[in-house]
C-alpha cells in the first residue's frame, strides 16, 4: 500500500464534512485548507531511482488524494497529467475517493471509455440524501471498479438498489468530541444488505459516540479502528 496527495487541501462540500479531521489537523497547524495546492509529491508515481527504476515499486494499491478530493473543481489544471501517470504506471492500482461524483464526466481522460483496469472510484455518502442523490449518478458511470463509502454515517441508509457492480462497501462513524452518534443497527442493517447482494463489506471504524444495544458510548479516537475490527462483521 502507497499514498499519493498530488495536491492538498479542500473545501467542506457537504454535511459529511462538518467534523473533517484534514480541516481540524490544519487549524491547529495555521494551515487554511481551502487553499488547493500541488505539493512536491505531485509526480511521485513515476520518480525513479538512480538505476532507473520506479521508487514506487509495483504490484501496490496506491491510495490518491486523501487530503483532499480528486475531482475538486481547483485542481482541473493539474489533474490531465495525473491521469497520464495513472496510465504509464498501470503495474499499480489507484483508489481514490469522491463526494463530487457529478463532475466524474467531465474529469476523465478522452481515452477512458469503459474505464481503466487500474483504477478503482470510491463514491462517499454520509446520509440518504446524497446516497440517493450520488449513487443515482454513480450506478450509471463507466467505472471498472467501484466502492461505496458510508463515512461518516450519520444515519440509516438503505443502499440495496445501488449495489450492483460494487465491489465493497465501507462503513465508518464520526470522529469529534461532537461527532453526530453511529448506531450499531444502521451499520448490521448495511451489512445484510450487501451479504444479500454478495457484495463485500467492511466496518472501517466506530465513531466517537457510539450506540449498541440501546447504550451509548464515548470512545477515544485511538480505539475506533480497533473496536471495529473486534466486531468481526466484515464480509
Amino acid at each position: 500500500m502507497g499514498t499519493w496527495d498530488p495536491w492538498r487541501g479542500c473545501h467542506r462540500y457537504s454535511t459529511g464534512c462538518k467534523y473533517c479531521y484534514i480541516h481540524k489537523g490544519d487549524y491547529k497547524k495555521g494551515i487554511d485548507t481551502n487553499i488547493v495546492t500541488k505539493t512536491e509529491k505531485f509526480y511521485a508515481p513515476i520518480e525513479k531511482t538512480k538505476n532507473g527504476a520506479y521508487k514506487m515499486k509495483p504490484g501496490q494499491t496506491i491510495y490518491v488524494c486523501f487530503s483532499s478530493d480528486f475531482l475538486i473543481e481547483d485542481a482541473d489544471m493539474w489533474r490531465t497529467e495525473c491521469w497520464e501517470m495513472i496510465r504509464e504506471r498501470s503495474d499499480l492500482h489507484f483508489l481514490f475517493l469522491t463526494k463530487r461524483i457529478e463532475r466524474f464526466s467531465e474529469c476523465i481522460p478522452h481515452d477512458w471509455e469503459n474505464g481503466y483496469e487500474n483504477v478503482t472510484v470510491g463514491c462517499t455518502i454520509e446520509n440518504q440524501e446524497n446516497a440517493d442523490y450520488r449513487l443515482g449518478i454513480f450506478s450509471k458511470l463507466p467505472i471498472k471498479h467501484k466502492y461505496i463509502i458510508c463515512q461518516p454515517l450519520i444515519e440509516n441508509i438503505t443502499l440495496s438498489e445501488y449495489l450492483c457492480d460494487i465491489e465493497l462497501v465501507v462503513v465508518g462513524g464520526e470522529s469529534d468530541k461532537n461527532a453526530r452518534p453511529l448506531n450499531y443497527d444502521w451499520v448490521l442493517q448495511i451489512r445484510q444488505q450487501c451479504i444479500s447482494h454478495n457484495v463485500h463489506f467492511e466496518f472501517r471504524q466506530c465513531g466517537t459516540h457510539f450506540i449498541k444495544d440501546g447504550k451509548n458510548y464515548t470512545l477515544s479516537t485511538r480505539d475506533l479502528c480497533s473496536q471495529a475490527r473486534k466486531a468481526n462483521i466484515n464480509y
